[in-house]
């Protein structure tokens, strides 16, 4: 056994990483990485007691070179009477259409794929792919290639429709791969593997970690590549695993083991392309690290992301003893007023239409309450920033309440001011927080807090500038944020290019529709809203922007969503932000 066959079984034994009888896919591109770890896993699954499968996504990014690629994975999958399976779409067409990266449509591709032969996916109507899964024989007879191991599937092939892949993440059908006398195929279950295995390295670990402190991040983006990930389907279950048995191991080790044994790879173009992000990392900041500073900086990144999923687990922990301890979860006043014996039925006067007489009035079901949570104060506030940071971030992730640093900031800020016992702060989605002599308060939105439901309103906008919406009781403010100016999310910036004014705020209207970024495909605003459990009547006064003049207009913002993928502000570009703010302009909402 070769002494890196011997390294990757104990990694993955000691990380318990595979388990006798796993299916595995290895994601195999045809790069070093990839390569090596097949070869590996064709090694050690004697010893591991598993099924292997070999896994290719064509990304169609390099014409030909892509189609090449495919072939020579398909050659090693027959070479080790190996199953194959394998899709393909257009990455560069996907990153267009969504205005995202190419790594970031790749991977979307790449991991829906996964998702799909995980069984992940559930079916949403006419299937928008289909994967060729071949046994691949040593020769037409159906006869196992000597030496190859327990693969423990039967002799008969299958064909697989991928269950739920949709249009978001395939474009087109899925090519079968060409082979002689292919068996005939019949339908088998999506579940069909339940661990997909890839190359990344410790290599891919340094370069994530530098990528993410360049960028901006906090202890849990440290943590970086994670050794495994489970994988859920639509119903929360989990249906499998992808994992990375080679993050202790450098590509140049790799690369030496594929000469040691004779194995070829494919070379691919794109990673010397310095237009991406990794690539220039790769390429420049890494090398001057090693040079110029540590020779090991490398292997002290990948160490750092350990430290930083170790601690993130810690506070997991910790966060989870909070929940029932310091933190005290209670159903919302106006809830507990609610009649006995389960009516959920709250009645809410609707303001009459102009012209129409009188008032009517709407029946609306509450689904979903939040509850409001109630902080012990004086825990908290004694308690070290770092806990009174991750207290007040968990109470909005358990609620969710979408809390970016400067809402935390300013909620810590507000329960430690003198003064403010009483008083309320308000927060996105209409959550308040109330301060108390013994505690902090986190209020759900109440549905009846206004009997009478205003008509609806519209403003215009300027571009800088910022309008107030009293129905609401907040400021809209739209301002250009710098390039290098930091503490803003990048996935809440338009671009300031495709950006054009005036801008209008005003309510949605029945029939709006908006696509925020990761979504996958637009969406009626009320859906949206019903989504979140947005109750009425602040349901009906959600406020919106829009760009552009009356008749020809489309939404670019929508409280508390990102926004639109086709209008997010490209990497290094100037954007703008729309926010929310408090009526006194203090502070974002």
């Amino acid at each position: 056994m070769h002494s890196l066959d011997q390294r990757v079984l104990s990694h993955i034994r000691r990380q318990e990483l595979l388990q006798p009888g796993d299916r595995v896919g290895i994601a195999v591109s045809g790069g070093i990485d990839s390569v090596a770890l097949l070869r590996l896993l064709l090694e050690l699954r004697g010893e591991l007691g598993v099924v292997v499968s070999v896994v290719h996504f064509n990304h169609k990014l390099r014409g030909a070179e892509s189609d090449a690629d495919q072939e020579f994975v398909a050659g090693l999958a027959r070479e080790h009477g190996l199953e194959f399976l394998a899709d393909g779409d257009d990455a560069a067409l996907l990153a267009a259409e969504e205005h995202i990266s190419l790594e970031t449509a790749a991977r979307e591709l790449r991991y829906g794929f996964f998702r799909c032969l995980l069984g992940a996916e559930e079916d949403v109507g006419p299937p928008a792919a289909e994967a060729a899964v071949h046994r691949l024989e040593s020769n037409r007879t159906g006869a196992a290639p000597p030496n190859s191991g327990p693969q423990g599937l039967k002799p008969h092939s299958k064909e697989m429709h991928l269950r739920g892949a949709e249009a978001s993440l395939f474009h087109g059908t899925a090519e079968a791969v060409p082979f002689p006398n292919p068996p005939v195929a019949d339908e088998i279950p999506a579940a069909f593997l339940n661990v997909i295995c890839t190359g990344h390295t410790l290599d891919d670990q340094a370069e994530t970690v530098l990528m993410r402190v360049i960028r901006g991040t906090g202890l849990r983006g440290l943590g970086a590549i994670y050794p495994r990930i489970a994988v859920e389907d639509d119903e929360g279950e989990v249906c499998g695993e992808i994992i990375r048995p080679l993050l202790g191991i450098r590509r140049r080790q790799l690369e030496q083991y594929l000469h040691d044994i004779g194995q070829s790879w494919r070379e691919d173009s794109s990673n010397a392309d310095d237009a991406f992000t990794r690539n220039r990392v790769r390429q420049m900041v890494v090398p001057l690290l090693e040079e110029k500073f540590n020779r090991a900086v490398s292997e002290n990144l990948a160490e750092l992301a350990e430290i930083a999923r170790g601690e993130e687990d810690y506070w997991e922990n910790e966060v989870a003893g909070w929940m029932g301890t310091v933190v005290q979860w209670a159903e919302p006043e106006w809830r507990r007023g609610l009649a006995a014996g389960g009516d959920s039925l709250v009645q809410i006067q609707r303001a009459a239409s102009e012209g129409s007489e009188g008032s009517a009035v709407e029946t609306e079901t509450v689904e979903g309450v939040a509850m409001d949570a109630s902080v012990d104060r004086r825990w908290l506030l004694g308690e070290p920033i770092a806990v009174q940071r991750r207290l007040v971030k968990a109470v909005g992730e358990r609620a969710e309440i979408p809390l970016e640093f400067k809402h935390v900031e300013d909620i810590l800020q507000f329960a430690a001011e003198s003064g403010t016992a009483g008083k309320k702060l308000t927060l996105p989605l209409g959550w308040s927080a109330l301060v108390e002599p013994e505690a902090l308060i986190f209020l759900a939105p109440d549905p009846r807090r206004e009997k009478i439901i205003p008509h609806d309103y519209e403003y215009e906008l300027e571009l800088p500038g910022r309008v107030s919406v009293p129905e609401i009781g907040s400021v809209i403010e739209a301002l250009r944020v710098t390039a290098d100016e930091a503490g803003y999310n990048p996935e809440h910036l338009l671009d300031g290019v495709l950006l054009r004014g005036p801008l209008r705020v005003r309510n949605w209207r029945a029939g709006d529709r908006f696509w925020p970024a990761h979504s996958k495909a637009p969406k009626k605003i009320k859906e949206l809203l019903q989504d979140r459990h947005v109750a009425q009547p602040e349901r009906r006064l959600w406020p919106v922007v829009l760009m552009g003049k009356e008749g020809g207009d489309q939404i670019v913002w929508v409280r508390g969503f990102a926004v639109p993928a086709r209008l997010r502000v490209k990497a290094e570009q100037a954007g703008v932000l729309i926010r929310e703010m408090a009526p006194s302009g203090n502070g974002t909402i």
